[in-house]
């Protein structure tokens, strides 16, 4: 009998099932009746404490491989380090009872006795907590370290203080310290060597060297090499002022002296810092304790820096009196020494005494006696304040005056400038007679200025003093400029009368001089007499008799203001009217000659303004703008025109002639064609009498002369299928064929 294959069933035998003899499961020949749980086969020693899933720690590969499983312990509490190696009941006194649950994590539960029994150091007495894991590991009780700068120590162990003995600081196991890593004297640490400290003595300093404050300049690397910040104080101690060798000074008490580090000095008040102060008193160039305040032995710091005492320097513009050019000092400008100014050392001077005269008064006395273009200062009431000094002298040479005349408002260009300068005055007096230095003139007012008012009076082309405003002694810069007095240009443009053309004087235009228009040194036109009329009457007047294409001015009633309507200032007798102005322009036959050629014209074409115009009358609305007003006798003839043209006063036309005819085009005349809006032309060849029976009213039109008999245009047409119900009238099929 073949062997059984376990496989095919829902329970295949694995591991060391395969091993085991049928019968042992198979106790009965009913095989269906064997059940597949663990605990169906094998007793449950663990006395149902583990629960009833076996296989959460035994497998069909053994029943005791499931110890190494349980080892792992891959629950709350993984067994690590040391604790791999411990065997089960060691923890779980209850294991023989199957009794694995219950048990506490902490490490007090199992390490009590341990943690009571430490000596070094001495748990119970330190107080420490019995949160083991702060310390210890899982690998050995021993070794343990504590992370001194973590909370709530906030103490780390940095440089030196890293390899001491705990117990050196926390004497008596006391290990409730709470001192600040900062706190170095009151640690009990180092008490004693800050008491001991002579350079500089901390106790007799305690406020500026604190027993709370020793990381200010101490720092764990160690205790000798302190450092401090002096710059923390306000006092930054720079070149001269840091310790040797980089500076001059030896020791700290070189400044503060017995002691003394209570010091309120700001870095800028040398003099009462007892540092230099005796230096501050001797100084005599200038003497700082009678030169006032900027000498102050608080402003030392002004002049003085800490590099080299004896290397001052001052900014004299600090004092709003810069000193440039000549006021520096030697070699750079001409001052000897500071005294120079500051006579009797007096440096408190104000404004009053630090303008020019204060220094030049002898060079100002001097000046009636220069002569030139150097005017009596005195005698011209000058100013002598410093801005009006300074408004001519420069800095570098005080002889090197020039005055700015355009700061005044009144520039000195070209022929107004002195000689010196290219210009035609000789000097200052010229202008300013009798030394008068304060004339209010302005540019533009050249004849008040007792310079020009006697050639404005000469003046007689035109005579200014009797033309009017535009030529008024205050006006002269209005033709007048500074390059040449003879050189007049006026701008007629600027009197609303631009001239153009021929208006302009000769060559440009014909005009010879300006008294050709303004006759009797009449200057003062109106718009009255600025018009046409005014120059070009006599050639108004002559129109009566030039004939042709000029018409009749006067007849015709023509305006006075209206010349430039057809005249330019070119030339008066090119005139040019643009008849489209009035509503009808002028096209084809209507046009004067010369014109293009004209095709189907019936009759003259217009030769003369005259020919439509008659008897002169150029008055609005005449001649009538409708063709029939000039063109009657072309519509009553019209049938004389060709055969193809109708009778207009038989057929009833209309007198509104632009409905057929264009007459604006060169078509002319002839060639009319009519807008057949009620019916479609042209209509099968016909011709307008095929429909129009009667020649005389063509608002009578028949459709049966072709469609109902035979013509010479169309077949006779009838209606059979209607018989005799259909009425053959004259409109009748147009009531129904319209196309």
């Amino acid at each position: 009998m073949p062997e059984f294959d376990h496989n095919k069933t829902k329970y295949p035998l694995r591991g060391m099932h395969e091993k085991v003899q049928c019968v042992q499961c198979h106790s009965k020949p009913i095989f269906t009746n064997v059940g597949k749980n663990c605990q169906d086969c094998h007793t449950d020693i663990h006395q149902r404490k583990m629960g009833t899933n076996c296989a959460q720690c035994h497998t069909v590969q053994g029943w005791n491989i499931a110890v190494q499983q349980v080892k792992d312990h891959q629950n709350r509490f993984p067994l690590l380090g040391a604790h791999a190696a411990v065997q089960c009941e060691d923890c779980h006194k209850g294991a023989a009872v199957g009794q694995y649950q219950g048990l506490s994590t902490a490490c007090n539960s199992c390490h009590m006795r341990d943690f009571q029994q430490a000596k070094s150091p001495d748990h119970v007495a330190g107080q420490f907590p019995q949160t083991c894991d702060s310390c210890h590991s899982f690998d050995s009780w021993l070794g343990a370290t504590v992370n001194h700068s973590a909370p709530p120590i906030n103490f780390p162990l940095t440089n030196g203080h890293a390899n001491v003995p705990c117990l050196n600081c926390h004497v008596g196991s006391n290990f409730n310290l709470k001192i600040a890593a900062t706190d170095c004297g009151n640690a009990g640490c180092h008490l004693t060597t800050w008491q001991q400290t002579t350079n500089p003595k901390h106790s007799a300093a305690a406020t500026v060297f604190p027993v709370a404050a020793c990381s200010t300049c101490h720092n764990t690397v160690s205790w000798l090499t302190a450092n401090f910040d002096h710059a923390t104080t306000g006092f930054p101690l720079t070149n001269s002022h840091q310790m040797a060798p980089a500076g001059k000074v030896t020791a700290c008490t070189d400044c503060h002296l017995n002691n003394n580090y209570n010091l309120q000095i700001s870095p800028t008040d040398c003099g009462n810092s007892g540092c230099h102060l005796t230096t501050w008193q001797q100084t005599n160039n200038p003497t700082h304790s009678a030169a006032g305040t900027p000498f102050a032995a608080a402003n030392c710091s002004t002049c003085h820096n800490p590099t080299l005492w004896t290397n001052v320097v001052f900014n004299h513009a600090a004092t709003g009196w810069a000193l440039t050019g000549s006021h520096q000092l030697a070699p750079a400008g001409k001052v000897v020494a500071c005294t120079d100014c500051h006579k009797g050392n007096n440096y408190t001077f104000t404004a009053a005494n630090t303008d020019c005269y204060g220094c030049h008064q002898t060079a100002w006395n001097s000046t009636p006696s220069f002569g030139g273009a150097v005017p009596n200062h005195i005698s011209a009431g000058f100013p002598s304040t410093a801005s009006a000094c300074a408004t001519c002298h420069p800095i570098t040479q005080w002889a090197d005056g020039k005055f700015d005349h355009t700061a005044f408002g009144f520039p000195l260009t070209n022929s107004h400038a002195l000689v010196a300068n290219g210009g035609k005055v000789p000097g200052c007096t010229s202008c300013h007679i009798n030394s008068n230095y304060n004339l209010q003139i302005a540019p533009t007012d050249c004849a008040n200025s007792q310079c020009h008012l006697t050639t404005w009076q000469q003046t007689n082309n035109p005579v200014h003093s009797s033309a009017g405003a535009p030529f008024a002694a205050a006006n002269c810069s209005t033709c007048h400029n500074t390059i040449t007095w003879t050189t007049a240009i006026f701008d007629h443009a600027t009197t609303g009368w631009a001239l153009t053309g021929s208006h302009q004087l000769a060559p440009a235009g014909k005009v010879v001089a300006c008294t050709d228009c303004h006759v009797g040194n009449n200057y003062t036109f109106t718009a009255a007499n600025t018009d046409c009329l005014g120059c070009h009457q006599t050639a108004w007047q002559s129109t009566t008799t030039i004939g042709g294409s000029v018409p009749n001015h006067i007849t015709a009633g023509f305006s006075t203001s209206m010349c430039s309507t057809c005249h330019d200032t070119v030339l008066w007798t090119d005139g040019r009217f643009d008849h489209s102005t009035t509503g009808f322009p002028l096209q084809g036959p209507h046009m004067l000659p010369p014109r293009t050629t004209v095709t189907g014209a019936i009759g003259p074409m217009v030769n003369a303004c005259t020919d439509c115009h008659l008897g002169g009358n150029y008055t609005a609305g005449y001649p009538t703008t409708d063709c029939y007003g000039c063109h009657q006798s072309y519509f009553t003839n019209a049938q004389n025109y060709g055969a193809t043209v109708p009778n207009h006063v038989a057929a009833s036309y209309p007198t509104t002639c632009a409905a057929c005819h264009t007459t604006y085009v060169t078509t002319a005349w002839l060639g009319a064609v009519f807008n057949h809006t009620y019916f479609r032309i042209p209509h099968h060849g016909s011709v307008c009498s095929d429909c129009h029976l009667n020649p005389t009213n063509y608002l009578i039109f028949s459709c049966i002369n072709c469609h109902t008999q035979p013509t010479a245009h169309q077949p006779g047409m009838s209606h059979p299928s209607v018989g005799g119900r259909y009425v053959y009238g004259a409109t009748t099929c147009y009531a129904c064929h319209k196309g």
